[in-house]
């Protein structure tokens, strides 16, 4: 069952998970002209700690200012945003995260999606390569890859669960400002507040975390010391559709030399390098947007069956 709430920007989606939780999505609907039908819908997935709000600019773009205008459908996972925090830490896994998404497009009627994952979100996506191939149309990964870099996951490990929580949104933003300017470095002083807004969520005017804090278990049973497990069967099961990679200049998770490898390997892979951003770039700029938006007009089934 879902429930449906109309907003000025998009439709508010929850529904129950298989074990009772309730989720939440947003679905900014296509608007065409007269003579245009939707293209691909494109169903977004955030980072680990990350959620729907995350893909706002990108989702508004898509759907009402695109030449190539479509549906765009953004999931908290459960844990994250508006979503319900799970009783046991241990379902906040990339597995169960997958099998809540599959009910989501089941329910949301999505086949042969375009998928834009964002790191742990990147992460689902080949995972529902491995289980439901049919269901993907096309892939864009955001700052993730078979092959995740140490330094990039020790940092994440040390600052998810220990982040303070922001006296006011005035201190959110300048915590998120110093957290990331090394590695965002073309952020106007003014931006910092709107990516803050990203970051937290609000209640009675108050900013706060954005995830369960329990979300941190799953990473303290990482041993940094052993290689972090590579992804490439995971990633050899998208082979049937067309990828996109987006990297972040200054990313410290995903390497140029992945990507490349990743090119070899992928008959009909495109990168796209986002210029002065880490990891994972926000897909806030002009440029990023219009990348997106080309690539996924030119894998359009109307394109590709021409």
């Amino acid at each position: 069952m879902s429930d449906k709430t109309q907003t000025s920007e998009w439709n508010e989606i929850t529904y129950t998970s298989q074990d009772n939780l309730k989720l939440y999505a947003r679905h900014y609907s296509a608007q065409c002209s007269d003579n245009q039908a939707p293209q691909r819908p494109l169903l977004c997935l955030a980072g680990l700690t990350r959620n729907s709000q995350d893909f706002h600019k990108l989702a508004v773009h898509l759907s009402r200012n695109s030449n190539t205008p479509r549906d765009v459908f953004c999931l908290d996972y459960r844990g994250r945003g508006r979503s319900d925090h799970d009783k046991d830490w241990r379902n906040y896994s990339p597995y169960i995260e997958m099998l809540d998404t599959l009910d989501f497009m089941t329910l949301a009627e999505l086949h042969h999606a375009a998928i834009l994952g964002t790191s742990r979100g990147g992460i689902i996506a080949m995972l529902i390569g491995v289980t439901r191939p049919g269901a993907i149309g096309t892939v864009i990964l955001n700052d993730i890859g078979p092959v995740i870099e140490t330094r990039g996951l020790a940092r994440i490990i040390g600052y998810v669960g220990k982040t303070p929580a922001p006296s006011d949104w005035d201190d959110a933003a300048n915590m998120v400002r110093d957290m990331s300017s090394r590695f965002f470095t073309d952020i106007a002083a003014d931006e910092w507040m709107d990516i803050a807004r990203q970051w937290f969520m609000e209640i009675e005017g108050q900013p706060v975390l954005g995830y369960d804090i329990e979300l941190a278990n799953t990473l303290s049973e990482i041993d940094l010391a052993k290689p972090v497990p590579e992804m490439w069967a995971q990633f050899s099961t998208l082979s049937h559709v067309p990828i996109m990679v987006l990297r972040g200049e200054n990313s410290d998770l995903l390497s140029l030399e992945t990507v490349k490898e990743m090119a070899v390997r992928h008959p009909n892979l495109q990168s796209y390098l986002v210029q002065e951003e880490g990891h994972a770039p926000l897909l806030r700029d002009r440029r990023s947007l219009r990348a997106i938006d080309t690539f996924l007009a030119e894998t359009d089934p109307s394109v590709i069956d021409v």
